[in-house]
């Protein structure tokens, strides 16, 4: 087994007119051993930009927090927030550092950006970024993530078209993988609101 399955997990995340959505699922597990059902693995950089981290879930804690400290540092310095592309090239940066000894972890990125433009990016653990103007997945789900989304989605959804999108492409691909599941957790974010829901799902 692979040390990015120890765990388990599912990340998604999609990009509608002028809003995003991205989830994850909330299972914790030891391999086949679930631990915890309420693990959180999307994260709020600021109200216009969420990382969600795939892969080992201590590396994913880790990460999250040198990431807060370089962002907070940003905004000392700049007294602004960072626009979500130069977080991207950020995450890079930082995971790409520690090549030789990496970070376990598949980072979703996702952000309004200029104009409210949508960006959305993922990348592997040394930090080769993958940019996307539709959806990208993450984690031991990612395979049946791809069919779901590539099914389902349609460019400019609203937000409430988009997060229904987005919960049934998470729901049945968690259903076809052993390691991830137990519910969902699924942020809508607009120009104005952010949204949060908890899915609930399959209990195996």
């Amino acid at each position: 087994m692979s040390i990015f399955e120890y765990n388990g997990s599912a990340l998604v995340a999609m990009v509608g007119k002028n809003c995003f959505a991205i989830a994850s699922d909330r299972r914790l597990g030891v391999q086949l051993q679930t631990i915890a059902t309420d693990f959180q693995k999307i994260y709020r950089i600021h109200d216009k930009l969420f990382i969600g981290l795939a892969g080992l879930a201590t590396d994913a804690q880790t990460l999250y927090q040198r990431l807060v400290f370089r962002h907070k540092l940003y905004q000392l310095r700049e007294e602004r927030d960072m626009k979500p592309q130069t977080f991207a090239s950020l995450v890079s940066a930082v995971l790409y550092e520690k090549r030789f000894g990496p970070y376990f972890c598949q980072p979703v990125i996702a952000g309004l950006g200029d104009e409210d433009k949508p960006f959305i990016c993922t990348m592997d653990s040394i930090g080769a970024k993958e940019l996307a103007k539709d959806f990208v997945v993450a984690g031991t789900a990612s395979e049946s993530l791809y069919g779901a989304c590539e099914a389902m989605f349609k460019p400019d959804m609203e937000p409430e078209e988009l997060f229904e999108t987005i919960s049934q492409a998470l729901l049945s691909s968690v259903d076809r993988d052993c390691l991830s599941g137990w519910g969902g957790h699924v942020y809508v974010v607009t120009p104005t609101e952010v949204t949060e829901r908890i899915l609930k799902g399959r209990m195996d």
